[in-house]
């Protein structure tokens, strides 16, 4: 995995963000857009040069907030006019982009196709693994195509609701052989007939690429796509054989995710390089395939991206709020990463009401020192509060209580509180048996606010606890830049010690330990 940047880096980021929002026009000759490579680094602007409004970015700040974003770019022009990040997220730590991962997988098919190693969209995919034996391998699974894949209509029976478990990848997850699984599954219907949201078929993509390629996923978009839009941060979950886990799993940051939307918004060229075939953003920006949705009945879909054609915004969209949207009348990309979901026709909206006008407005430096005063506000993590610590805390400290199998994974917990920097030793399961269980060690912070560990892929984990009572404490335990939250209550009660958690459901979980058992 790439080295994180310092953090001193991350503070030069920052100073240089805030300074770019409050300097007037002379700061920023302006350009012809087209002539906007951000290859090495972005350029970047005050919004009022390019059109929008401080004031009403604020406001979008303080949405961000109701909604538990992460971070918030926007780029017009091709230049940054906002970059924000919610603590405890920050600008330097990748950020999982779920099932925006989907979008990159398409657009490497496209890339195939453009260099000719992918002969047609139409393709029928079971021509890709002729190596292997496939059941049920009828009419219509045979009809199935690369296209059916980009577009979610492969017919091929799959539980995944955008609303409710994802029965089907977590059955997958769990096989020794994703592919197999994928490819061994009933059809549910003719290939084309219907969108049916399929996190399989885009792994059957990533499949299909390492076919054609000789590479997995990852190293084609290293080759391909990251390394020509200067993206050199990144990460990339695996499936047991190897392959890039197609339908999530990537991380990213987000102003490396803002240059795959640039890509996009500049009609797949980039610098003096055309990396996309004809036809495919076209298709993206007017998809038709309606995605079903009751309440959200303007939604279609194309090539693995969301559309909202009457608000002219296609985007790449993760579990919680991971987007890479698109706003091509506008000359707009907005990233976000998040840890809930956001409404994304209210999102588009409030973007699209910031542009004020086509030319360059006067500077507002009122509504300019509003804007940067917000970005301080959330880029400071507030602590929240904390109750009194009780005699429990000494008697517990450092004492390690141990868990048989159970529905949080558990293997033991040990908290040290009564030392000059508090700590956790966390033991878990895995979730494959066969594989040895994972220790974790770091800080907690008491004083209600999160303590940073060392970085793991994809993020870092920030923890905190506080006593609720004086037998009870509760234990929050972040993982920035992965969409994943652990708010654990821990009842102690001489010997024992009752842990109670949630699924990512919100199922109520828990499990029973004693220490030294």
């Amino acid at each position: 995995m790439p080295n994180i940047r310092s953090a001193v880096s991350r503070t030069a980021l920052g100073i240089f963000a805030l300074a770019a929002l409050i300097c007037g026009p002379a700061a920023f000759a302006q350009a012809a857009a087209e002539g906007v490579w951000p290859t090495r680094q972005w350029q970047t602007s005050s919004p009022e040069e390019q059109g929008m409004d401080s004031m009403a970015l604020a406001d979008l700040l303080d949405f961000g907030k109701t909604r538990s974003l992460d971070s918030l770019l926007l780029v017009r022009r091709g230049r940054i006019v906002l970059d924000a990040y919610y603590a405890p997220y920050t600008a330097d730590i990748p950020h999982r982009i779920n099932s925006s991962t989907k979008a990159v997988v398409g657009t490497l098919a496209a890339i195939a196709h453009k260099d000719g190693l992918l002969d047609s969209f139409d393709h029928p995919v079971l021509d890709f693994f002729g190596d292997r034996s496939v059941a049920d391998a009828d009419d219509r699974k045979k009809a199935i195509t690369v296209q059916h894949l980009l577009d979610m209509t492969s017919g091929i029976d799959w539980k995944e609701p955008l609303d409710g478990r994802p029965d089907s990848v977590i059955e997958m997850s769990r096989q020794k052989d994703w592919i197999k699984f994928i490819l061994d599954r009933p059809m549910s219907g003719a290939p084309g007939e219907a969108f049916n949201y399929n996190s399989g078929g885009t792994h059957l993509l990533s499949g299909i690429i390492t076919k054609l390629t000789g590479m997995s996923a990852a190293d084609y978009a290293k080759a391909k796509l990251f390394g020509p839009l200067g993206i050199t941060v990144s990460n990339w979950w695996r499936d047991p054989q190897g392959n890039s886990t197609g339908g999530y799993g990537l991380a990213l940051l987000p102003r490396d995710m803002a240059k795959i939307g640039y890509l996009y918004l500049r009609n797949g060229q980039w610098e003096d390089k055309s990396l996309l075939p004809p036809g495919w953003i076209d298709k993206v920006s007017h998809a038709t395939v309606n995605m079903n949705m009751p309440r959200a009945p303007d939604l279609r879909y194309s090539n693995l991206f969301w559309a909202l054609p009457d608000k002219h915004v296609y985007m790449a969209n993760g579990y919680h709020c991971q987007l890479i949207m698109v706003l091509p009348r506008l000359d707009i990309v907005a990233v976000t990463t998040a840890r809930d979901f956001c409404p994304l026709g209210r999102l588009a909206d409030l973007i699209s009401g910031a542009v004020k006008s086509e030319t360059a407005l006067p500077p507002d430096t009122a509504a300019s020192n509003r804007l940067a005063d917000k970005i301080r506000e959330i880029l400071t993590e507030k602590a929240t509060e904390i109750g009194e610590t009780p005699g429990t805390a000494a008697a517990v400290s450092g004492r390690a209580y141990k868990f048989s199998a159970n529905a949080l994974n558990v293997k033991s917990i040990s908290l040290i509180l009564a030392h000059p920097s508090p700590h956790y030793d966390l033991e878990l399961y895995a979730s494959d048996p066969s594989q040895p269980s994972r220790r974790f060690i770091g800080p907690i912070g008491l004083d209600g606010l999160y303590r940073k560990a060392d970085s793991i892929v994809g993020g870092v984990f920030a923890t905190k606890g506080k006593w609720l009572n004086g037998s009870t404490f509760e234990i929050e335990r972040q993982a920035v830049g992965m969409d994943e939250l652990q708010k654990w209550t821990l009842s102690f009660d001489g010997d024992k010690l009752h842990l109670r958690g949630r699924d990512r459901t919100g199922r109520e979980i828990s499990a029973d330990g004693e220490a030294g058992g």
